[in-house]
């Protein structure tokens, strides 16, 4: 799901990290010092959790936690998202720096979705994560096919997509599960993403 360097055109490249810098400003804008800790810890969390890889259908694939980073965090997912992002970028290859900004779009947007399906979405609080966590896996995903068509490599890549599909219904039990224990051990996390 990440790009690499040299795959999508440059100018789309430009335009994804002018609008991920946009992205970047309105998550990070008057943050506080708790919040900082959290949305660092959030970001680690979500790095180590990529570098578990499990293979869908011969694809590999990975957690990316964007739905219950949007949970945690609210508006704040994308700055955490984009540091970790960067970190996958440097030390493990995953995307480049030039794809920087269309991974953190693809993903930001992810999270963004599962913060909003968790806050607006009727009913019991497991549903609702799992709700967050589909989202936030799959759009990502179809996000992407969508820039492979934009780029003229056909629409082949939706095919890809929908196998992901199989891993945002993982997310979401994960996710679910996550929240379910958060809201037994300790619920005002839950309560205390950033608006």
């Amino acid at each position: 799901m990440h790009v690499a360097d040299g795959i999508l055109p440059v100018t789309g490249c430009v335009a994804a990290h002018i609008a991920s810098s946009a992205c970047l400003f309105i998550s990070s804008r008057n943050v506080q010092v708790a919040e900082a800790s959290k949305v660092g810890l959030a970001a680690a969390a979500a790095f180590v959790v990529s570098t578990i890889q499990f293979p869908v259908a011969g694809l590999p694939a990975h957690f990316g936690l964007y739905g219950l980073l949007g949970i945690l965090l609210g508006k704040r997912a994308f700055a955490a998202l984009y540091v970790c992002l960067l970190f996958q970028s440097l030390l493990l290859q995953h995307g480049g720096l030039v794809s920087l900004g269309v991974n953190a779009m693809n993903m930001g947007i992810g999270a963004w979705a599962g913060w909003l399906a968790w806050k607006l979405l009727p009913g019991r609080i497991g549903w609702r994560a799992a709700a967050a966590g589909f989202l936030g896996a799959v759009l990502p995903a179809l996000l992407l096919a969508w820039e492979f068509e934009l780029s003229n490599y056909g629409r082949g890549f939706y095919v890809v997509a929908s196998l992901y599909a199989v891993v945002a219904v993982l997310e979401g039990a994960l996710t679910a599960l996550a929240v379910g224990f958060l809201q037994r051990a300790k619920p005002e996390i839950l309560s205390s993403a950033a608006g």
